[in-house]
């Protein structure tokens, strides 16, 4: 699988493993790459609905990856799928022509948009969620408290946001 540039977003109205989460995820947007034809599943349709948004500046970044080397900011992974939305009242994240598969999400917000999780001491002082909204404990949740399975056609999934200061 990789990023379908196709797929649209919609905006509807241990601590050292969050460095660089944001900036990664940033970059990867702007460098993502397309499907190939026989991989995109056109109709399937996976909607995000984000709970617990603090405020509507900035942005929302997300990401969405098969593999558990490049979890949780899928830096490195060409074959990751990667959103970038204005944040909003009701946030929602729509990922269209994704492949069935086993995933894991990741999510900032970015509040003053400069493209990473901004941290105090190695403390997230942005929001940040995951798949399946783990307990977080020191550091990312491992990747096999977050990985859900995507059967394609229309899925809706709630991804609630935390920030810790």
């Amino acid at each position: 699988m990789g990023c379908n540039p196709d797929m649209k977003a919609v905006s509807v109205s241990s601590t050292a493993g969050y460095a660089g989460f944001g900036a990664a995820l940033l970059l990867a947007a702007a460098l993502a790459r397309p499907l190939p034809l026989s991989a995109a599943t056109t109709d399937s349709e996976l909607e995000l609905t984000i709970e617990n948004l603090r405020s509507v500046r900035g942005f929302l970044l997300v990401c969405l990856t098969q593999n558990e080397r490049h979890f949780p900011d899928c830096k490195g992974d060409p074959k990751a799928a990667r959103k970038m939305v204005q944040a909003s009242k009701e946030a929602r994240v729509v990922f269209m022509g994704l492949p069935p598969g086993r995933y894991a999400l990741s999510l900032i917000h970015d509040e003053n948009g400069n493209g990473k999780l901004d941290t105090a001491l190695g403390i997230p002082r942005e929001g940040f969620g995951f798949s399946r909204n783990p307990t977080i404990r020191f550091g990312p949740p491992r990747f096999d408290e977050v990985i859900f399975t995507f059967a394609g056609g229309k899925e809706d999934h709630a991804v609630r946001l935390r920030y810790i200061l």
